[in-house]
């Protein structure tokens, strides 16, 4: 199997355990809610590394961090058909529903997180 589709598949795989984890999160009361926010991002970061499978890690890490800014920037945007989007159940989860500071702070985090669980296993696997 190519090397390239064993990564995508992996983080394909990453994507469904991060979403149930973000899913399960905003269900549980402890788990404070910037946590959910912080494994949207990871999802992001996941994405563009399929994208990206061929680029150095952080350059999946820059486009997730720019995705996410974005999506957090258009909440200040209220045209009619935008709110009524987020107002579904999918256009929340994907797009969020009022803009916070503490949200790009806890996507920078999710990311960070990412990137260097990503590091962490390129240096195991390099050194197998």
């Amino acid at each position: 199997m190519d090397k390239r589709f064993k990564t995508r598949l992996l983080y394909i795989c990453a994507i469904v355990v991060l979403i149930v984890l973000g899913l399960v999160s905003r269900k549980a009361a402890f788990v404070p809610e910037n946590v959910g926010d912080a494994l949207w991002a990871m999802v992001m970061y996941c994405c563009w590394r399929i994208v990206l499978v061929r680029r150095l890690p952080y350059i999946a890490a820059v486009c997730a961090l720019v995705t996410s800014f974005a999506v957090e920037f258009s909440q200040l945007i209220k045209c009619g058909w935008l709110v009524r989007v987020r107002s579904t159940t999918i256009g929340h989860l994907l797009l969020g529903q009022g803009f916070l500071w503490s949200d790009l702070i806890a996507y920078t985090v999710g990311i960070a997180a990412a990137l260097l669980c990503t590091m962490a296993a390129r240096k195991i696997m390099n050194s197998v």
